[in-house]
């Protein structure tokens, strides 16, 4: 399945060298001082032409430890190069982590933005403060797609600009995955994926009337702009939940499945903890352990890192 761009609505639119002297002063004087001043001499000599031995040898070794602290250093500068990258992703992952109110970090070097907005969530009558997360992600240099709009439409497509938006994909249909979806996709005529399990959860925010165009089930794939999504299914949190894995990103946008240090809740329980596990274990922990997991809510973490915690869950 291939999305291609479509037209969006515009509005007009970086020695010294050592030398050792040696002065031989020799001045004949008497016959009788002859034969000790030449053996004078020849120590002198002697012991002249050992001192620059010695600092030629001096020299000859500093010169080999200069060679090889300059190796040393050319491939400490080369090991720093090809870490560079990784330290600063990291880095930045880091700063973002720390970040729990409502803004905007990204996009990062792969191109993921994250927009956190603010909303009510409300489940089996209870009603909860939230902060969630939108990943808005380049699919090319003229396109996003957008994943799990949240709850404030105009913040997220403050941040989508003048790109277009080729498809609003989310990971179920909880309010604080699809609540901005139909304002989003009506604004840049985008379409909306779903699973077709989620279309109950679906109807209680949107109606029956506005349905999502694109039905997603675990298993597929799909191409948009020069992405690569592969679908995993991740029940668990509700029958439909699935995970958008782009292996050219190292990334998965998990939805509420996993979330930093433990599954995810919905409205502080936990619907099929058993299921949830099994798709947590079998379908996001077998992904390579660089993977980063990018959740609903709050930061994001890596496989290799959620799987030492998995036993502790089970």
């Amino acid at each position: 399945m291939f999305w291609k761009r479509k037209p969006k609505k515009q509005e007009g639119h970086e020695a010294t060298d050592s030398a050792v002297e040696v002065a031989e002063d020799t001045e004949e004087k008497v016959d009788d001082a002859v034969g000790s001043e030449d053996t004078d001499t020849e120590e002198t000599a002697e012991k002249a032409a050992t001192e620059d031995r010695s600092a030629d040898e001096t020299e000859t070794a500093g010169s080999d430890e200069a060679e090889a602290a300059d190796e040393k250093a050319d491939s400490d500068e080369s090991a720093s190069d090809d870490t560079d990258e990784k330290e600063a992703k990291t880095e930045d992952s880091e700063e973002e982590d720390e970040v729990v109110e409502v803004g905007v970090t990204g996009p990062d070097a792969d191109g993921i933005t994250r927009v956190r907005t603010a909303g009510t969530f409300e489940f089996d009558g209870e009603k909860s403060e939230i902060i969630s997360n939108t990943w808005i992600v380049e699919a090319d240099k003229d396109g996003v797609v957008v994943i799990d709009p949240a709850h404030d439409a105009e913040a997220i497509l403050k941040v989508v600009g003048d790109r277009e938006v080729y498809l609003v994909a989310c990971t179920n249909a909880y309010s604080p995955h699809i609540e901005a979806a139909l304002t989003i996709a009506e604004e840049t005529e985008a379409d909306i994926a779903l699973h077709p399990r989620e279309m109950r959860a679906w109807r209680r925010v949107h109606g029956a009337e506005h349905r999502p165009e694109i039905e997603v089930e675990g298993g597929g794939s799909f191409d948009v702009g020069d992405l690569h999504i592969d679908v995993l299914p991740l029940p668990g949190t509700s029958p439909g939940t699935v995970g958008y894995y782009v292996s050219q990103l190292g990334a998965v946008f998990g939805g509420d499945t996993l979330r930093k240090g433990e599954p995810g809740m919905v409205g502080g329980i936990y619907i099929d903890y058993t299921t949830q596990l099994a798709s947590i274990g079998e379908n996001l922990l077998t992904l390579p352990p660089d993977t980063r997991i990018l959740p609903d809510r709050g930061p994001s973490t890596t496989v290799e890192t959620e799987s030492r915690n998995f036993d502790a869950w089970v």
